[in-house]
């Protein structure tokens, strides 16, 4: 698996370190209130886990499964839920946990969704954010890595459903595409 990597972008180490920034930051911001983190699978899976083990407070973990890549290297531009059921998030406060913000269109989707169903406050946090003009402008109040424009698998991302299982996040090479 790691010979059809190019490079490494963002090392194992470096994510590390900077998620245990990202959960004080959130800590800081949260406390004295009860949340609910909701990540969207797959992608913010492992990412999710790392984030969640660093938070010391009583959580309640819920997933929602969306979909706009399609197994290709570009956002399709439609958010698809493939739950049928959503969490509770009537007043509640919400970590809401994506892995990489693209063209901003699903966190902005989910958003969207999850202040209708009544939401009191929500926050959002991105593994990575790509340095890009955006087809959505949505807030996201944590960042751990600002990236250029490019396709990056691991940690969590993915091409055609693998490479998920990388600690690390890289580019492929061209020739694995």
């Amino acid at each position: 698996m790691n010979e059809n990597i190019e490079r490494c972008l963002i090392a194992e180490n470096e994510i590390k370190r900077r998620i245990d920034v990202l959960a004080n930051e959130i800590l800081e911001e949260m406390k004295e209130k009860e949340f609910m983190v909701i990540f969207l699978l797959k992608g913010a899976l492992v990412f999710a886990a790392d984030l969640c083990r660093r938070l010391p407070v009583a959580l309640e973990i819920e997933s929602l499964n969306v979909s706009s890549y399609k197994g290709g290297m570009e956002s399709s531009g439609v958010i698809e839920f493939l739950d049928t059921r959503f969490p509770d998030v009537k007043g509640r406060s919400v970590l809401l946990i994506d892995d990489i913000l693209d063209t901003g269109r699903t966190l902005h989707t989910v958003s969207n969704k999850l202040n209708e169903m009544g939401v009191s406050q929500l926050r959002r946090c991105v593994l990575l954010s790509k340095d890009k003009k955006r087809d959505v402008d949505v807030g996201v109040e944590h960042v751990a890595f600002t990236i250029g424009d490019e396709f990056v698998v691991g940690y969590g991302l993915d091409y055609k459903g693998k490479y998920r299982n990388l600690p690390y996040v890289g580019i492929l090479k061209k020739d694995s595409i």
